[in-house]
């Protein structure tokens, strides 16, 4: 199996499955010298683990990281740096009848199609719990980031039919945001809407089903200048990452499907002079923070579309693989009725990465011109 290796300068290559023994991450191109803990790690994983809330799965996973190669005696050695998380609740069992009936909305079909084989316990290496490995290797990316003044924050705009007032959530800074949705399950920095958002998704809970949402992503502190046009765009890349967190179907970046109904007039972000520094700035920002593929300077921003759980248990229909027959399933098992607030730590470690191996990159580029 082919893409398991994300990035170019800072790569990422995750491993494991949902219900083997273990996941983990391998990261290569780390710089050396940078002070990091277990703890500042385990700190990730904590937002990530499951059994959280009511609004997440009752699988309990205390998610616990070991280091096992690249950091010593508390800092980096620029060597791969190699991550493991242990499975330590697996319950299988709930998914003995899946083994020739794929389940709607998930990867079981393509799978099979593809492999001629798969792990049918919880989805195996298609499963949600493949993203701790990338939060693991994203605390890293995120505190070598910290010595550049770049930091990244997720966080629920939407869930089901209740949305954020985008007016109340201007109002909050960076930093509120980023203080606001750690006081709420969902993480919606409004704390009303959080209430109703929560209740959106209990109730969806409460039938049997699940609700999908939006969580928006913003990253402070990037220079002008990142990007790799043509193919390896700051936001082709950005969209990549995000694309590729499996309950992800849908990504803009800036003002996004609303450019459709704009003028260009209304839309172009014009360019000022920034009286504190002196350096060029745009009036707004519907660009996202990045145009021509390369950062602009401006705060980055990009939206998520998150689809509904599909692990529902509700009947579905379905067709089973061995005698080629119609059929129906009722999943059982331990699943979130929602993924979004859960997406929100998954978010910032993949954006994180992207931006930390663009800086390298463009760093190494520098190096070169020098020369």
């Amino acid at each position: 199996m082919a893409g398991n290796t994300f990035g170019n300068v800072f790569r990422i290559t995750t491993w494991g499955e949902s219900h083997g023994p273990a996941v983990g991450v391998v990261i290569d191109g780390a710089i050396p010298g940078i002070a990091i803990t277990a703890e500042e790690i385990q700190k990730e994983l904590d937002r990530r683990k499951p059994g959280q809330s009511d609004v997440s799965t009752s699988r309990k996973e205390s998610d616990t990281v070991e280091i096992l190669s690249g950091v010593f005696e508390g800092k980096t050695t620029g060597t791969p740096i190699s991550l493991l998380i242990r499975n330590t609740d697996q319950n299988s069992s709930s998914y003995d009848d899946l083994r020739d009936t794929p389940r709607p909305g998930h990867a079981d079909f393509g799978y099979a199609e593809k492999y001629g084989i798969r792990d049918h316990r919880g989805g195996g290496r298609s499963s949600g719990r493949e993203t701790a490995a990338r939060v693991a290797a994203g605390a890293v990316a995120k505190k070598i980031l910290t010595q550049y003044g770049i930091e990244v924050v997720c966080h629920t705009v939407q869930i089901g039919k209740v949305c954020a007032d985008s007016a109340i959530i201007s109002q909050f800074s960076f930093d509120e945001i980023k203080e606001n949705i750690e006081t709420n399950p969902v993480r919606c920095a409004d704390s009303e809407t959080a209430a109703k958002m929560e209740a959106e998704i209990l109730a969806a809970k409460e039938k049997g089903d699940s609700v999908g949402g939006i969580v928006e992503g913003l990253i402070r502190g990037v220079p002008a200048g990142l990007g790799e046009p043509v193919f390896d765009k700051l936001d082709a890349d950005l969209a990549k990452a995000i694309m590729s967190i499996g309950a992800v179907k849908g990504f803009e970046i800036g003002g996004g499907f609303d450019a459709a109904a704009c003028c260009g007039s209304e839309f172009n972000d014009a360019f000022e002079i920034n009286s504190e520094n002196g350096r060029i700035k745009t009036v707004t920002n519907n660009a996202g923070g990045i145009l021509g593929g390369i950062s602009t300077g401006e705060t980055i921003r990009f939206r998520a579309a998150i689809k509904p759980t599909p692990s529902v248990s509700t009947v579905q229909k379905t067709v089973n693989l061995k005698d080629m027959t119609e059929t129906e399933i009722v999943i059982s098992g331990r699943h979130d009725p929602v993924i979004a607030p859960r997406f929100v730590p998954v978010g910032e470690a993949m954006a994180a990465i992207v931006i930390l191996d663009h800086l390298m990159r463009n760093e190494a580029l520098h190096l070169s011109i020098q020369k």
